[in-house]
Protein backbone atom coordinates (compact mmCIF):
# COMPACT_ATOMS: atom_id res chain seq x y z
CA UNK A 1 0.00 0.00 0.00
CA UNK A 2 0.87 3.73 -0.88
CA UNK A 3 0.25 6.64 0.94
CA UNK A 4 -2.02 9.51 -1.32
CA UNK A 5 -0.14 12.78 -2.10
CA UNK A 6 -1.98 15.67 -3.94
CA UNK A 7 0.49 17.06 -6.35
CA UNK A 8 -0.61 20.73 -7.28
CA UNK A 9 -0.49 20.73 -11.28
CA UNK A 10 -3.57 21.09 -13.73
CA UNK A 11 -3.32 18.02 -16.01
CA UNK A 12 -6.59 19.16 -17.02
CA UNK A 13 -8.24 16.10 -18.68
CA UNK A 14 -5.22 13.82 -18.33
CA UNK A 15 -5.50 11.65 -15.38
CA UNK A 16 -1.38 11.57 -14.41
CA UNK A 17 0.09 9.61 -11.47
CA UNK A 18 3.66 9.81 -10.12
CA UNK A 19 5.60 7.41 -8.71
CA UNK A 20 9.27 7.55 -6.87
CA UNK A 21 11.89 6.18 -8.26
CA UNK A 22 13.09 5.13 -5.20
CA UNK A 23 10.21 2.93 -4.58
CA UNK A 24 10.50 -0.70 -3.13
CA UNK A 25 6.84 -1.64 -4.18
CA UNK A 26 6.61 -1.06 -7.53
CA UNK A 27 10.34 -1.69 -9.59
CA UNK A 28 8.23 -4.13 -11.91
CA UNK A 29 8.99 -3.73 -15.75
CA UNK A 30 5.21 -2.50 -16.57
CA UNK A 31 5.70 0.12 -13.69
CA UNK A 32 7.30 2.58 -16.29
CA UNK A 33 6.99 5.97 -17.23
CA UNK A 34 4.15 6.64 -19.09
CA UNK A 35 2.19 3.06 -18.22
CA UNK A 36 -1.41 2.89 -17.28
CA UNK A 37 -1.31 1.79 -13.83
CA UNK A 38 -5.03 1.45 -11.68
CA UNK A 39 -5.05 3.52 -8.65
CA UNK A 40 -8.05 1.73 -5.88
CA UNK A 41 -8.98 1.91 -2.41
CA UNK A 42 -11.86 0.20 -1.29
CA UNK A 43 -14.53 0.43 -4.66
CA UNK A 44 -12.68 3.53 -5.72
CA UNK A 45 -10.32 3.27 -8.49
CA UNK A 46 -8.82 5.52 -11.40
CA UNK A 47 -6.70 4.49 -14.08
CA UNK A 48 -3.76 7.09 -14.46
CA UNK A 49 -0.77 7.52 -16.59
CA UNK A 50 1.98 6.87 -14.48
CA UNK A 51 5.27 9.86 -14.29
CA UNK A 52 8.76 8.58 -12.71
CA UNK A 53 9.76 10.89 -10.28
CA UNK A 54 13.18 11.69 -9.10
CA UNK A 55 12.88 14.35 -6.94
CA UNK A 56 11.71 12.98 -3.33
CA UNK A 57 10.28 16.49 -2.64
CA UNK A 58 7.74 16.09 -5.56
CA UNK A 59 6.88 12.13 -4.31
CA UNK A 60 8.43 9.98 -1.34
CA UNK A 61 9.21 6.64 -1.48
CA UNK A 62 5.95 5.35 -0.04
CA UNK A 63 3.42 7.99 -1.63
CA UNK A 64 1.49 7.95 -4.79
CA UNK A 65 1.04 11.16 -5.79
CA UNK A 66 -1.86 12.77 -8.06
CA UNK A 67 -2.46 15.67 -10.08
CA UNK A 68 -5.03 18.08 -9.16
CA UNK A 69 -7.69 16.46 -11.39
CA UNK A 70 -7.53 12.70 -10.97
CA UNK A 71 -6.95 13.09 -7.32
CA UNK A 72 -10.58 15.47 -7.09
CA UNK A 73 -11.98 12.38 -8.84
CA UNK A 74 -11.01 9.64 -6.47
CA UNK A 75 -12.16 11.57 -3.53
CA UNK A 76 -10.01 10.41 -0.69
CA UNK A 77 -8.16 12.60 1.72
CA UNK A 78 -4.58 12.94 1.34
CA UNK A 79 -2.48 9.98 3.55
CA UNK A 80 -4.91 7.92 2.86
CA UNK A 81 -3.96 4.30 1.61
CA UNK A 82 -3.92 3.18 -1.77
CA UNK A 83 -3.29 -0.23 -3.94
CA UNK A 84 -1.50 -0.05 -7.44
CA UNK A 85 -1.47 -2.17 -10.39
CA UNK A 86 -0.82 -2.47 -13.94
CA UNK A 87 -3.96 -1.64 -15.90
CA UNK A 88 -4.89 -4.35 -18.82
CA UNK A 89 -4.43 -2.42 -22.31
CA UNK A 90 -8.23 -1.79 -23.03
CA UNK A 91 -9.81 -4.27 -25.57
CA UNK A 92 -11.34 -1.22 -27.78
CA UNK A 93 -7.99 -0.72 -28.58
CA UNK A 94 -8.02 -3.35 -31.04
CA UNK A 95 -10.87 -1.65 -32.73
CA UNK A 96 -8.77 1.58 -33.05
CA UNK A 97 -6.27 -0.62 -34.91
CA UNK A 98 -9.14 -1.85 -37.52
CA UNK A 99 -10.12 1.78 -37.92
CA UNK A 100 -6.46 2.58 -38.85
CA UNK A 101 -6.16 0.04 -41.53
CA UNK A 102 -9.30 1.46 -43.09
CA UNK A 103 -12.19 -0.92 -41.63
CA UNK A 104 -15.67 0.91 -40.89
CA UNK A 105 -16.38 0.14 -37.27
CA UNK A 106 -20.38 -1.22 -35.63
CA UNK A 107 -22.14 0.60 -33.18
CA UNK A 108 -21.32 -1.75 -30.55
CA UNK A 109 -17.52 -1.26 -31.42
CA UNK A 110 -17.91 2.90 -31.27
CA UNK A 111 -19.58 1.94 -27.83
CA UNK A 112 -16.84 0.08 -26.19
CA UNK A 113 -14.31 3.00 -27.66
CA UNK A 114 -16.55 5.74 -25.72
CA UNK A 115 -16.81 4.23 -22.60
CA UNK A 116 -13.06 3.32 -22.19
CA UNK A 117 -12.36 6.98 -23.54
CA UNK A 118 -14.83 8.46 -20.49
CA UNK A 119 -13.27 6.51 -18.04
CA UNK A 120 -9.93 7.86 -18.80
CA UNK A 121 -8.88 4.47 -19.96
CA UNK A 122 -7.08 5.57 -23.01
CA UNK A 123 -3.48 7.46 -22.92
CA UNK A 124 -3.28 10.75 -25.11
CA UNK A 125 -1.31 8.86 -27.90
CA UNK A 126 -4.34 6.33 -28.25
CA UNK A 127 -6.75 9.11 -28.04
CA UNK A 128 -5.06 11.03 -31.27
CA UNK A 129 -4.62 7.22 -32.95
CA UNK A 130 -8.74 7.33 -32.45
CA UNK A 131 -9.19 10.94 -33.48
CA UNK A 132 -6.68 10.72 -36.53
CA UNK A 133 -8.32 6.86 -37.59
CA UNK A 134 -11.61 8.74 -38.02
CA UNK A 135 -10.20 11.84 -39.50
CA UNK A 136 -9.67 9.77 -42.48
CA UNK A 137 -12.82 8.49 -43.13
CA UNK A 138 -16.05 7.64 -41.28
CA UNK A 139 -19.84 6.75 -42.97
CA UNK A 140 -22.64 8.42 -41.97
CA UNK A 141 -24.10 5.34 -39.86
CA UNK A 142 -20.26 5.63 -38.39
CA UNK A 143 -21.06 9.07 -37.17
CA UNK A 144 -24.76 8.05 -36.18
CA UNK A 145 -22.54 5.11 -33.80
CA UNK A 146 -20.07 7.67 -32.29
CA UNK A 147 -22.96 10.48 -31.30
CA UNK A 148 -25.71 7.72 -29.89
CA UNK A 149 -22.45 6.16 -27.58
CA UNK A 150 -21.22 9.74 -26.66
CA UNK A 151 -24.40 10.96 -25.77
CA UNK A 152 -25.56 7.21 -23.78
CA UNK A 153 -22.52 7.38 -21.88
CA UNK A 154 -22.70 9.55 -19.10
CA UNK A 155 -25.67 11.44 -17.49
CA UNK A 156 -28.47 12.48 -19.49
CA UNK A 157 -31.07 15.44 -18.67
CA UNK A 158 -35.01 15.08 -19.02
CA UNK A 159 -37.51 18.04 -18.95
CA UNK A 160 -40.85 17.47 -18.52
CA UNK A 161 -41.78 20.22 -21.30
CA UNK A 162 -42.44 18.62 -25.01
CA UNK A 163 -40.64 21.28 -26.26
CA UNK A 164 -37.12 21.88 -24.84
CA UNK A 165 -34.98 24.63 -27.54
CA UNK A 166 -31.61 25.23 -27.59
CA UNK A 167 -29.00 26.33 -30.24
CA UNK A 168 -25.54 26.26 -31.24
CA UNK A 169 -23.25 27.95 -33.54
CA UNK A 170 -20.68 25.19 -35.16
CA UNK A 171 -18.15 28.31 -34.02
CA UNK A 172 -14.86 30.43 -36.22
CA UNK A 173 -16.57 33.55 -36.19
CA UNK A 174 -14.98 36.09 -33.71
CA UNK A 175 -17.63 37.87 -31.54
CA UNK A 176 -20.09 35.51 -32.67
CA UNK A 177 -22.27 35.75 -28.96
CA UNK A 178 -25.65 35.27 -29.96
CA UNK A 179 -26.78 33.28 -27.38
CA UNK A 180 -26.66 35.64 -24.68
CA UNK A 181 -29.23 37.69 -26.66
CA UNK A 182 -31.20 34.19 -27.81
CA UNK A 183 -31.86 32.84 -24.73
CA UNK A 184 -33.43 35.93 -22.58
CA UNK A 185 -35.53 36.36 -25.82
CA UNK A 186 -36.78 32.51 -25.65
CA UNK A 187 -37.29 32.39 -21.79
CA UNK A 188 -39.26 36.03 -21.95
CA UNK A 189 -41.48 33.96 -24.76
CA UNK A 190 -41.78 31.24 -21.99
CA UNK A 191 -39.91 28.14 -23.83
CA UNK A 192 -37.36 26.59 -22.04
CA UNK A 193 -33.68 26.80 -22.93
CA UNK A 194 -31.23 25.32 -20.87
CA UNK A 195 -28.48 26.26 -22.65
CA UNK A 196 -25.51 24.30 -21.11
CA UNK A 197 -22.00 26.14 -22.83
CA UNK A 198 -18.22 25.10 -23.38
CA UNK A 199 -15.58 26.98 -22.74
CA UNK A 200 -13.67 29.05 -25.48
CA UNK A 201 -11.16 25.53 -27.59
CA UNK A 202 -9.29 27.97 -30.06
CA UNK A 203 -11.34 31.00 -29.45
CA UNK A 204 -10.97 34.31 -27.84
CA UNK A 205 -14.05 33.19 -25.94
CA UNK A 206 -17.16 30.55 -25.40
CA UNK A 207 -20.33 31.48 -24.68
CA UNK A 208 -19.21 30.16 -20.70
CA UNK A 209 -16.50 32.52 -20.56
CA UNK A 210 -18.31 35.51 -21.61
CA UNK A 211 -21.72 34.65 -19.43
CA UNK A 212 -18.39 34.39 -16.50
CA UNK A 213 -18.20 38.05 -16.85
CA UNK A 214 -21.64 38.71 -15.59
CA UNK A 215 -22.52 35.60 -13.76
CA UNK A 216 -21.96 32.63 -11.48
CA UNK A 217 -21.66 29.74 -14.64
CA UNK A 218 -20.26 26.72 -12.28
CA UNK A 219 -23.86 25.60 -11.61
CA UNK A 220 -24.72 21.79 -9.95
CA UNK A 221 -27.61 19.93 -11.85
CA UNK A 222 -30.42 21.02 -9.09
CA UNK A 223 -29.88 24.00 -9.39
CA UNK A 224 -30.01 24.54 -13.04
CA UNK A 225 -33.01 22.53 -13.14
CA UNK A 226 -34.47 25.12 -10.31
CA UNK A 227 -33.41 27.99 -12.79
CA UNK A 228 -35.39 26.31 -15.67
CA UNK A 229 -38.35 26.26 -13.72
CA UNK A 230 -38.12 29.51 -12.54
CA UNK A 231 -36.61 31.43 -15.38
CA UNK A 232 -37.28 29.05 -18.09
CA UNK A 233 -33.38 29.57 -19.35
CA UNK A 234 -29.99 29.96 -17.81
CA UNK A 235 -26.80 30.00 -19.30
CA UNK A 236 -24.03 28.15 -17.54
CA UNK A 237 -21.03 26.21 -18.11
CA UNK A 238 -21.68 22.24 -18.84
CA UNK A 239 -18.26 20.97 -17.59
CA UNK A 240 -19.53 19.50 -13.96
CA UNK A 241 -22.50 17.70 -15.14
CA UNK A 242 -20.86 14.84 -16.89
CA UNK A 243 -22.57 15.22 -19.85
CA UNK A 244 -21.47 13.05 -22.87
CA UNK A 245 -18.09 13.05 -20.64
CA UNK A 246 -16.02 11.07 -23.60
CA UNK A 247 -16.44 13.98 -25.56
CA UNK A 248 -14.62 16.62 -23.42
CA UNK A 249 -11.44 13.97 -23.11
CA UNK A 250 -11.44 13.91 -27.01
CA UNK A 251 -11.82 17.73 -27.11
CA UNK A 252 -8.71 18.05 -24.27
CA UNK A 253 -6.58 15.92 -27.45
CA UNK A 254 -8.21 17.68 -30.76
CA UNK A 255 -7.75 21.58 -29.11
CA UNK A 256 -3.46 20.51 -29.46
CA UNK A 257 -4.13 19.11 -32.75
CA UNK A 258 -5.98 21.75 -34.29
CA UNK A 259 -8.38 19.25 -35.28
CA UNK A 260 -12.17 19.46 -35.95
CA UNK A 261 -13.58 17.46 -38.75
CA UNK A 262 -17.25 17.73 -39.59
CA UNK A 263 -17.70 13.77 -38.42
CA UNK A 264 -16.30 14.44 -35.27
CA UNK A 265 -18.04 18.06 -34.91
CA UNK A 266 -21.43 16.81 -35.64
CA UNK A 267 -21.16 13.93 -33.24
CA UNK A 268 -19.48 16.24 -30.60
CA UNK A 269 -21.99 18.73 -30.93
CA UNK A 270 -25.44 16.32 -31.39
CA UNK A 271 -24.24 14.35 -28.30
CA UNK A 272 -24.14 16.86 -25.69
CA UNK A 273 -27.31 18.59 -26.81
CA UNK A 274 -29.03 15.02 -26.79
CA UNK A 275 -27.47 14.16 -23.19
CA UNK A 276 -28.90 17.53 -22.23
CA UNK A 277 -32.77 16.82 -23.02
CA UNK A 278 -33.03 19.29 -25.84
CA UNK A 279 -35.94 18.05 -27.98
CA UNK A 280 -35.64 21.37 -30.41
CA UNK A 281 -32.70 22.51 -31.57
CA UNK A 282 -30.98 25.39 -34.30
CA UNK A 283 -27.77 25.08 -35.71
CA UNK A 284 -26.22 27.87 -36.89
CA UNK A 285 -23.26 27.46 -39.61
CA UNK A 286 -21.64 30.70 -40.64
CA UNK A 287 -19.65 30.29 -43.99
CA UNK A 288 -16.81 32.93 -44.91
CA UNK A 289 -13.38 32.48 -46.56
CA UNK A 290 -11.87 33.00 -43.30
CA UNK A 291 -14.28 30.87 -41.43
CA UNK A 292 -14.49 27.10 -39.62
CA UNK A 293 -16.45 26.36 -43.43
CA UNK A 294 -15.62 28.63 -46.11
CA UNK A 295 -17.85 27.24 -49.06
CA UNK A 296 -21.55 27.03 -49.58
CA UNK A 297 -20.71 23.28 -50.51
CA UNK A 298 -19.38 22.69 -47.00
CA UNK A 299 -21.98 24.10 -45.55
CA UNK A 300 -24.66 22.05 -47.05
CA UNK A 301 -23.06 18.75 -46.55
CA UNK A 302 -22.71 19.49 -43.01
CA UNK A 303 -26.48 20.55 -42.75
CA UNK A 304 -27.68 16.91 -43.92
CA UNK A 305 -25.17 15.43 -42.11
CA UNK A 306 -26.83 17.24 -38.76
CA UNK A 307 -30.30 16.46 -40.14
CA UNK A 308 -29.32 12.92 -40.71
CA UNK A 309 -28.00 12.30 -37.49
CA UNK A 310 -30.06 14.34 -35.37
CA UNK A 311 -33.47 13.03 -37.01
CA UNK A 312 -32.11 9.37 -36.30
CA UNK A 313 -31.65 10.66 -32.81
CA UNK A 314 -35.16 11.81 -32.23
CA UNK A 315 -34.13 15.78 -32.56
CA UNK A 316 -36.62 18.53 -34.44
CA UNK A 317 -33.28 20.10 -35.77
CA UNK A 318 -32.99 22.85 -38.09
CA UNK A 319 -29.85 24.33 -39.79
CA UNK A 320 -29.50 27.50 -40.42
CA UNK A 321 -26.61 28.91 -42.92
CA UNK A 322 -25.80 33.09 -41.63
CA UNK A 323 -22.92 35.22 -43.25
CA UNK A 324 -19.35 33.96 -41.71
CA UNK A 325 -17.61 36.84 -43.46
CA UNK A 326 -16.24 38.94 -40.88
CA UNK A 327 -16.51 39.30 -37.08
CA UNK A 328 -20.13 39.70 -35.18
CA UNK A 329 -20.50 42.75 -33.46
CA UNK A 330 -17.62 44.80 -32.25
CA UNK A 331 -15.87 43.22 -28.96
CA UNK A 332 -13.63 40.19 -28.99
CA UNK A 333 -12.72 38.75 -25.87
CA UNK A 334 -15.01 38.10 -22.72
CA UNK A 335 -15.68 41.36 -20.89
CA UNK A 336 -15.88 43.49 -24.75
CA UNK A 337 -18.29 40.63 -25.40
CA UNK A 338 -20.47 41.01 -22.70
CA UNK A 339 -20.57 44.60 -23.27
CA UNK A 340 -22.42 44.11 -26.73
CA UNK A 341 -24.63 41.62 -25.71
CA UNK A 342 -25.70 43.98 -22.77
CA UNK A 343 -25.88 46.95 -25.08
CA UNK A 344 -28.16 44.86 -27.29
CA UNK A 345 -30.55 43.75 -24.78
CA UNK A 346 -31.01 47.01 -23.33
CA UNK A 347 -31.34 48.88 -27.07
CA UNK A 348 -28.06 51.08 -26.54
CA UNK A 349 -27.83 53.37 -29.16
CA UNK A 350 -24.49 52.09 -29.15
CA UNK A 351 -25.44 48.17 -29.44
CA UNK A 352 -24.14 46.41 -32.23
CA UNK A 353 -26.52 46.11 -35.07
CA UNK A 354 -25.30 42.99 -36.42
CA UNK A 355 -25.28 41.27 -33.46
CA UNK A 356 -29.05 42.31 -32.89
CA UNK A 357 -29.90 41.28 -36.14
CA UNK A 358 -28.48 38.23 -36.45
CA UNK A 359 -29.83 37.22 -32.64
CA UNK A 360 -33.11 37.98 -33.79
CA UNK A 361 -33.23 36.03 -36.75
CA UNK A 362 -32.14 33.12 -34.95
CA UNK A 363 -34.24 33.89 -31.86
CA UNK A 364 -37.21 33.85 -34.26
CA UNK A 365 -36.35 30.37 -35.77
CA UNK A 366 -36.53 28.70 -32.43
CA UNK A 367 -39.79 30.29 -31.63
CA UNK A 368 -41.49 28.94 -34.57
CA UNK A 369 -40.77 25.87 -32.90
CA UNK A 370 -43.30 26.94 -30.18
CA UNK A 371 -46.75 25.01 -31.51
CA UNK A 372 -48.76 27.94 -30.61
CA UNK A 373 -46.78 30.35 -32.73
CA UNK A 374 -48.15 30.91 -36.11
CA UNK A 375 -45.52 29.92 -38.71
CA UNK A 376 -42.88 32.41 -39.75
CA UNK A 377 -43.89 34.69 -37.19
CA UNK A 378 -40.99 33.96 -34.98
CA UNK A 379 -38.57 36.57 -36.22
CA UNK A 380 -41.18 39.75 -35.32
CA UNK A 381 -41.80 38.40 -32.02
CA UNK A 382 -38.55 37.82 -30.95
CA UNK A 383 -38.42 41.40 -31.97
CA UNK A 384 -40.95 42.76 -30.39
CA UNK A 385 -39.59 40.70 -27.11
CA UNK A 386 -36.25 42.42 -27.75
CA UNK A 387 -37.92 46.08 -28.02
CA UNK A 388 -40.36 45.89 -25.27
CA UNK A 389 -37.66 45.12 -22.66
CA UNK A 390 -38.92 41.94 -21.32
CA UNK A 391 -35.64 40.06 -22.76
CA UNK A 392 -33.45 42.22 -20.70
CA UNK A 393 -35.43 41.67 -17.51
CA UNK A 394 -35.21 37.75 -18.32
CA UNK A 395 -31.62 38.24 -18.38
CA UNK A 396 -31.27 40.08 -15.23
CA UNK A 397 -33.53 37.50 -13.84
CA UNK A 398 -30.94 34.98 -15.24
CA UNK A 399 -28.01 36.47 -13.92
CA UNK A 400 -29.70 37.01 -10.90
CA UNK A 401 -30.53 33.67 -10.15
CA UNK A 402 -26.86 32.33 -11.35
CA UNK A 403 -24.96 34.47 -8.35
CA UNK A 404 -22.33 36.63 -8.71
CA UNK A 405 -19.23 36.00 -10.81
CA UNK A 406 -15.59 35.26 -9.86
CA UNK A 407 -13.59 38.29 -9.09
CA UNK A 408 -11.42 39.58 -12.35
CA UNK A 409 -9.36 41.91 -13.01
CA UNK A 410 -11.29 45.24 -15.20
CA UNK A 411 -10.17 46.01 -18.96
CA UNK A 412 -6.38 45.68 -19.39
CA UNK A 413 -4.41 48.72 -18.89
CA UNK A 414 -2.32 48.18 -22.17
CA UNK A 415 -4.04 49.43 -24.77
CA UNK A 416 -3.02 50.45 -28.52
CA UNK A 417 -4.53 51.08 -31.95
CA UNK A 418 -3.99 49.44 -34.69
CA UNK A 419 -3.59 52.14 -37.92
CA UNK A 420 -5.17 51.93 -41.19
CA UNK A 421 -2.01 51.42 -43.61
CA UNK A 422 -3.73 53.32 -46.56
CA UNK A 423 -7.22 54.91 -47.37
CA UNK A 424 -9.87 53.16 -48.52
CA UNK A 425 -12.86 50.84 -47.48
CA UNK A 426 -12.40 47.84 -45.76
CA UNK A 427 -12.83 44.93 -47.74
CA UNK A 428 -12.76 41.83 -45.68
CA UNK A 429 -11.79 40.79 -42.39
CA UNK A 430 -9.71 37.84 -42.00
CA UNK A 431 -11.68 36.18 -38.89
CA UNK A 432 -8.88 33.64 -38.54
CA UNK A 433 -6.40 36.07 -37.44
CA UNK A 434 -8.34 38.46 -35.50
CA UNK A 435 -8.96 35.79 -33.48
CA UNK A 436 -5.26 34.66 -32.98
CA UNK A 437 -4.55 38.19 -32.21
CA UNK A 438 -7.24 38.65 -29.33
CA UNK A 439 -5.88 34.97 -28.03
CA UNK A 440 -2.48 36.56 -27.44
CA UNK A 441 -3.62 39.51 -25.99
CA UNK A 442 -4.92 37.10 -23.34
CA UNK A 443 -8.52 36.28 -24.10
CA UNK A 444 -10.45 33.82 -22.85
CA UNK A 445 -7.67 33.44 -19.61
CA UNK A 446 -7.72 37.64 -19.06
CA UNK A 447 -11.52 38.60 -18.85
CA UNK A 448 -10.56 42.15 -19.65
CA UNK A 449 -8.25 40.94 -22.88
CA UNK A 450 -8.99 41.14 -26.39
CA UNK A 451 -9.88 43.40 -29.68
CA UNK A 452 -12.80 45.97 -29.95
CA UNK A 453 -13.24 46.91 -33.22
CA UNK A 454 -13.84 50.37 -34.45
CA UNK A 455 -14.26 49.55 -38.27
CA UNK A 456 -16.28 46.61 -40.33
CA UNK A 457 -16.72 45.66 -43.79
CA UNK A 458 -17.61 48.41 -45.69
CA UNK A 459 -16.33 51.36 -43.63
CA UNK A 460 -14.43 53.81 -45.24
CA UNK A 461 -11.09 54.38 -43.36
CA UNK A 462 -7.89 57.00 -44.21
CA UNK A 463 -4.81 55.82 -43.62
CA UNK A 464 -4.13 56.27 -39.93
CA UNK A 465 -7.41 55.66 -38.76
CA UNK A 466 -8.02 53.29 -35.75
CA UNK A 467 -9.26 49.90 -37.07
CA UNK A 468 -9.42 48.68 -33.79
CA UNK A 469 -7.79 48.81 -30.23
CA UNK A 470 -6.13 45.75 -28.88
CA UNK A 471 -6.30 45.45 -24.44
CA UNK A 472 -4.12 43.24 -22.49
CA UNK A 473 -3.74 42.91 -18.71
CA UNK A 474 -0.17 41.91 -19.06
CA UNK A 475 2.63 43.35 -20.76
CA UNK A 476 3.87 40.02 -22.43
CA UNK A 477 0.49 39.48 -24.28
CA UNK A 478 0.10 43.00 -25.16
CA UNK A 479 3.38 42.69 -26.62
CA UNK A 480 2.39 39.72 -28.76
CA UNK A 481 -0.78 40.98 -29.81
CA UNK A 482 0.29 44.19 -31.01
CA UNK A 483 3.51 42.36 -32.49
CA UNK A 484 1.44 40.08 -34.94
CA UNK A 485 -1.48 42.99 -35.42
CA UNK A 486 1.57 45.54 -36.55
CA UNK A 487 3.31 42.77 -39.07
CA UNK A 488 -0.50 42.05 -40.21
CA UNK A 489 -3.48 43.38 -38.79
CA UNK A 490 -6.52 41.09 -40.25
CA UNK A 491 -8.10 43.66 -42.32
CA UNK A 492 -7.79 44.12 -46.11
CA UNK A 493 -8.62 47.60 -47.51
CA UNK A 494 -9.40 48.69 -51.36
Amino acid sequence: MLKLRRIPLDTHREYVAFLSRDCAAYRAEGFRALAKIEVSAGSRRILATLNIADNGLIVGPDELGLSMQPFATLGLPEGAEVEVRQASPPESLESVRSKIRGRTLEATEYRAIVEDIAAHRYSQMELAAFLVSTAGFMTTEEVLALTRAMAEVGNRLTWPDPVVADKHCVGGIPGNRTSMVVVPIVAAHGLPIPKTSSRAITSPSGTADTMEVLANVDLSVTRMRDMVERQRGCLVWGGHMNLAPADDVLISVERPLNMDTPEQMVASILAKKVAAGSTHLLIDIPVGPTAKVRSQSDAIRIRKLFEYVGGQLGLTLEVTITDGRQPIGRGIGPALEARDVMRVLGNDPAQPLDLREKSILLAGRILDFDPGVRGGSGAQLAREILDSGRAQAAMEAIIAAQGPPPAWRGNGHYAEDIPAGQSGTVAAIDCYRINRIARLAGAPMDKGAGLDLMKKVGDRVRKGDPLYRIQAGFAADFAFATGMARENSGYAIQ
